[in-house]
C-alpha cells in the first residue's frame, strides 16, 4: 500500500491526478467504498485536520477507530514507532498521525505494511494541507503558473509554509515570504524574504500564519504586531481585487487577521476547510487503492 508523508515524493501529474479526485468529490458522491479500519494518532492538539480526515474516512467507507492518546500506552511510555507496529500487527489498513518530532524519517524502516498519511510532522511537513491549499488556487485561477503567492507570518515554525512553498513552485507559482525577521527560516534562503506591504500589494494570494507560540518563547503585543504584520482593514484597500487570502487555521482574530479581513469575500479560509474533506478523501483513495481493487474514478 502507499503512503503519502511527504509534498516531495509527489510529482506533478500525481498533484494534478489527487486536486481532480478531489474537484470530483466535492461535486459527487464516491463511487467505490474502501474496505478495512482506519486510526487517527494525533499527539497534538487539530479540530480542521482531525474531523476532515474522520469525515473522508466515513465518506470512503473506512472504519475509523479512536485512538486517545491520554488513555494509551503512550502514557506508559510506549513510542509512536511501537505504537504504530501495534496497529499494523493488529491489520489496520491505515494511520492518521500528526506528531511534534520529524518522525517520518522514524518509520522508513519500521517495516510497516499499512499506509500511513503525514497530518503534520513537528515544524517540517504537511502535505494534506498544501494540497488543499492548492486546490483552493486552483479553483480560482485555473492554473498556478507565474501566480505570486506570499507566505506570512511565523515561517520558521511553520510545517505549512514548508510543504506550500515546495509543492506550490513544482506547479510554477513563485513563492516569497514576508513577517518579522526572527520568523526567516533558515532552511529555507533560496525563497525571497519581502516587505509586508509589498506582498500584499503585489501577490495574487496572500498566505497568512499564525504565531505558533507553542513551538517557540518569542513573546509579541497583539496590537503592534497586527499593526506591523497583520492583515486589517487598512491593508485590505492595498490587495488586489482578484487576489485571494487564505490562512490554514486557526486564527487568532486581531493577530495576524481581523475582522474585516474574515468577512472580505477574497478571504477563502472556510473554502480551504470545505476542500480539506474532499482532498483528503482522494488522498486516502490514492493511498489505498488496492483496497479498492485499484479503481480510479475518472475525473
Amino acid at each position: 500500500m502507499t503512503s503519502l508523508v511527504s509534498v516531495k515524493q509527489l510529482n506533478e501529474p500525481m498533484v494534478e491526478w489527487l486536486l481532480r479526485q478531489a474537484q470530483y468529490y466535492i461535486e459527487h458522491e464516491p463511487k467505490i467504498k474502501i474496505n478495512g479500519h482506519a486510526v487517527n494518532l494525533f499527539f497534538e492538539p487539530s479540530t480542521r485536520t482531525f474531523l476532515s480526515f474522520q469525515l473522508a474516512a466515513q465518506r470512503m467507507g473506512l472504519t475509523l477507530l479512536d485512538f486517545e492518546v491520554e488513555q494509551s500506552s503512550v502514557k506508559k511510555g510506549e513510542s509512536l514507532i511501537d505504537s504504530l507496529q501495534t496497529l499494523d500487527a493488529m491489520g489496520v489498513k491505515l494511520a492518521i498521525v500528526r506528531h511534534g518530532d520529524d518522525w517520518p524519517k522514524l518509520i522508513a524502516e519500521a517495516g510497516l505494511k499499512m499506509s500511513v498519511i503525514n497530518a503534520g510532522s513537528g515544524i517540517h511537513e504537511h502535505p494534506t494541507q498544501a494540497l488543499l491549499d492548492a486546490l483552493t488556487i486552483k479553483q480560482h485561477f485555473g492554473s498556478f503558473a507565474g501566480l505570486k503567492v506570499a507566505v506570512v507570518g511565523d515561517v520558521r515554525h511553520s510545517r505549512v509554509a514548508r510543504s506550500n512553498a515546495y509543492l506550490l513552485q513544482m506547479l510554477g507559482a513563485k513563492v516569497s515570504f514576508s513577517g518579522p525577521e526572527i520568523f526567516k527560516p533558515l532552511d529555507l534562503s533560496e525563497i525571497p524574504w519581502i516587505d509586508f506591504d509589498q506582498a500584499v500589494a503585489e501577490s495574487d494570494v496572500v498566505m497568512m500564519l499564525r504565531v505558533q507560540h507553542e513551538r517557540h518563547e518569542t513573546a509579541y503585543a497583539v496590537a503592534d504586531y497586527n499593526k506591523r504584520y497583520g492583515l486589517n482593514a487598512e491593508r485590505l484597500k492595498q490587495l488586489a481585487k482578484h487576489a485571494l487570502i487564505l490562512h490554514p487555521g486557526p486564527v487568532n482574530r486581531g493577530v495576524e487577521i481581523t475582522d474585516e479581513v474574515m468577512g472580505d469575500p477574497r478571504c477563502k479560509i472556510l473554502q480551504q476547510v470545505t476542500n480539506g474533506v474532499a482532498v483528503r478523501m482522494a488522498v486516502l483513495h490514492w493511498c489505498l487503492r488496492e483496497e479498492s481493487n485499484g479503481q480510479l474514478v475518472p475525473a
